[in-house]
């Protein structure tokens, strides 16, 4: 787990996760206090570490950050705004409905807290780059004008308004056998879906009876799709680190996408554990017996196996995959999480903006010297 005293030292933000009413104690990571519930869950808040931000701009000797740094931190917080929006939507609900939390404990008894810490990183993800850039004399990003779509009327959602869509995903499961491959996308590979998740909820949109079939298919739904996300934002940070020219601005990328890779091991590990559930259009099955002895399924085999890299004629080599920036990019990943699903309901201005966001990170490029 990560170090609790270096998430003790940070300040200006209260942890979500400490806001929600939970049915049971979790052992919390106390960090980010002191801001209100509002603006928690609707502002960057980007002026509270305006003073920390401009310490760390002053040790790095920089007084401004350049526009091509400035564009990719701009797209990376923007990235983070939205993984804050789903990820504390799946807190609520894995820590205030009971049905819901069971099921997601049936796959792990740690999965609500994860969650929650998962949420608290992401949320001090896009705290950090928005104040970084305001720090930097650059404009930071707020979405909070397209937090329009509408929660969840389960039990445990706040009635607030969203800027994703958890209730019609189409989850990429693609890179569970992606990481089991010698081959890698980058090179033109492609590979098939380990389970076919079209057009389902990954949190339950209204109160469904504990232990049922249609609460577990939620749940393991949102497994899978926990995965999804991290892996991206690894694939993400990576691609875009290669275009960063302040050694300060490539130490935040590459600090930060490191915690990415870190949130998508956990995932991977813990959606083979999803229960075997059967219902109209969706079947989880066993995966612990049923892809036994399949190097590209089994369920143990989650650290990634050596692929092409670079070079089809180097040796393979066990690294993130895809992060080309046509496969791995700001505009690419803005593609993939639309297809999803995700953004199902947003206004044409969000994509206009996002879209803006994306295409000025993947025109940016290192400067040397």
């Amino acid at each position: 787990m990560q170090n609790n005293n270096s998430k003790n030292q940070i300040t200006g933000l209260q942890r979500f996760s400490d806001l929600l009413p939970a049915p049971h104690p979790l052992a919390r990571r106390s960090f980010l206090r002191s801001l209100g519930l509002g603006a928690a869950l609707l502002t960057p808040v980007a002026g509270a570490l305006t003073g920390v931000a401009r310490g760390a701009l002053a040790a790095g000797n920089s007084n401004v950050i350049n526009a091509g740094d400035a564009a990719i931190l701009r797209f990376l917080a923007a990235a983070e705004l939205l993984e804050t929006d789903l990820w504390q939507q799946y807190t609520e609900l894995a820590t205030g409905n009971e049905p819901y939390m069971g099921a997601i404990e049936a796959i792990d008894d740690d999965f609500p807290q994860y969650i929650a810490d998962n949420t608290d990183d992401e949320l001090s993800h896009a705290t950090f780059l928005n104040a970084y850039l305001a720090a930097g004399g650059a404009q930071p990003v707020n979405l909070d004008p397209f937090r329009t779509l509408p929660s969840s009327q389960a039990t445990g959602a706040r009635q607030i308004g969203r800027l994703t869509n958890l209730l019609n995903l189409t989850v990429d499961t693609s890179w569970w056998i992606r990481y089991r491959s010698p081959r890698n996308p980058d090179f033109g590979a492609t590979f098939p879906q380990l389970i076919n998740i079209v057009d389902r909820p990954a949190i339950p949109p209204y109160d469904l009876p504990s232990g049922s079939k249609q609460i577990q298919a939620i749940a393991n739904t949102a497994a899978f799709h926990f995965g999804t996300i991290e892996q991206g934002g690894a694939s993400l940070y990576t691609s875009l680190a290669t275009k960063v020219s302040d050694l300060t601005a490539l130490r935040i990328v590459t600090s930060i996408g490191g915690v990415e890779v870190y949130h998508f091991a956990i995932w991977s590990d813990g959606a083979g554990n999803v229960p075997a559930v059967k219902v109209p259009g969706l079947v989880f099955p066993d995966i612990a017996t049923v892809f036994e002895g399949d190097p590209l399924r089994e369920k143990d085999l989650i650290m990634p196996e050596p692929c092409e890299f670079i070079d089809p004629n180097l040796p393979l080599c066990s690294v993130i995959r895809p992060t080309s920036p046509q496969n791995a990019g700001a505009m690419a990943a803005v593609t993939a999480l639309t297809k999803s699903g995700l953004f199902i309901g947003q206004s044409r201005e969000f994509f206009q903006t996002l879209h803006a966001l994306a295409r000025a990170a993947d025109n940016a490029y290192r400067i040397c010297g």
